[in-house]
């Protein structure tokens, strides 16, 4: 367990540019933009039109308390553009991470201590799917906060005082721990991609990246111009949906949404009924744990479990000319 922890550290260490300041670079000019749109609106003496400052103030007891409810449960989703360049990180770091020590040759080292193959590429799956996930929610955490802190100061320059209303809201202390519940999730629906980035970086010799994305891309192209040709009847639509995509894809947040048809379809009636904000967000988490059941998901994670075992394999085995 302590050999995990160094290998995972490890790993922390050799690409915290990447894994770590670049999503809190990319926060901070979030938090920078909102308040420098805010203290123009201000310093503009931009105001809230009549109707919706009337409202406002109209609104009973419970309907703040509703509307605070709806904002605490959504607030993490502000920081939406860190979760979708999680995937990319996550992405990158996985087509790296086998190859670049065969490249330099610091793979000799690492040989040469007693660490096993195993839990070397295990350490690495452990960065991709748990550490790095953790570390972008903790920076979408702050930075969301920090923009609805802003925000309210900004309501508050208006008339609109909302800080009781929020800070009493359940759902805005809860809200980071129902984002941290849905790791599990990603972990699980993450894994085929994860399990064939290391695949190819554990074997591919060079362009990684042309060998990871071309060789999906380029079987389905082959297998629709042969169905097309010969009449083979294939489902090229399923086979790109269900097998490129989720080579390619699976590392995106929410991704399960896009596999499981029960679980986009909830959200599609989810979308169109005339659901509250807070109910509509309860449903997006209930949907995501939901399809744990789904036979698409656990086909994709044994995938992605024998690719990462073939991973292993091609690293202790594999020799270099």
């Amino acid at each position: 367990m302590n050999t995990m922890k160094w290998l995972i550290q490890r790993e922390y260490w050799e690409n915290k540019g990447m894994l770590f300041w670049a999503p809190a670079i990319v926060a901070a000019l979030m938090v920078a933009f909102t308040g420098l749109m805010l203290a123009f609106g201000i310093n503009m003496n931009v105001k809230l039109d009549g109707d919706s400052m009337s409202r406002f103030h109209e609104m009973s007891t419970v309907q703040r308390h509703d509307l605070a409810e709806a904002l605490g449960a959504g607030f993490p989703m502000v920081a939406m553009p860190l979760y979708i360049l999680m995937a990319f990180l996550i992405f990158f770091y996985c087509l790296g991470a086998l190859h670049d020590d065969r490249r330099d040759r610091s793979i000799l080292f690492w040989k040469s201590l007693p660490i096993s193959d195993t839990d070397t590429v295990l350490s690495k799956v452990a960065m991709a799917l748990l550490a790095t996930p953790l570390i972008v929610a903790a920076i979408g955490f702050v930075a969301s906060f920090a923009i609805m802190l802003m925000g309210s100061i900004a309501l508050s320059f208006h008339g609109l005082n909302v800080f009781s209303d929020l800070l009493s809201s359940t759902n805005l202390w809860l809200s980071p721990f129902r984002m941290l519940s849905l790791i599990p999730v990603y972990l699980l629906w993450a894994l085929p991609t994860v399990g064939w980035l290391l695949l190819v970086s554990s074997w591919a010799r060079s362009k990684v990246f042309l060998w990871a994305v071309g060789t999906p891309l380029m079987t389905g192209a082959l297998l629709a111009w042969a169905n097309f040709g010969f009449k083979l009847g294939l489902n090229i639509e399923w086979f790109f949906h269900q097998v490129v995509l989720r080579l390619l894809g699976s590392v995106l947040p929410g991704s399960w949404f896009i596999f499981d048809k029960s679980a986009r379809h909830a959200m599609e009636q989810a979308d169109r009924g005339d659901l509250p904000p807070a109910s509509q967000v309860a449903q997006f988490f209930n949907e995501a744990y939901m399809s744990l059941a789904s036979p698409t998901m656990w086909i994709g994670a044994a995938a992605g479990v024998a690719m990462i075992a073939g991973a292993v394999y091609l690293r202790r085995w594999r020799e270099e000319n």
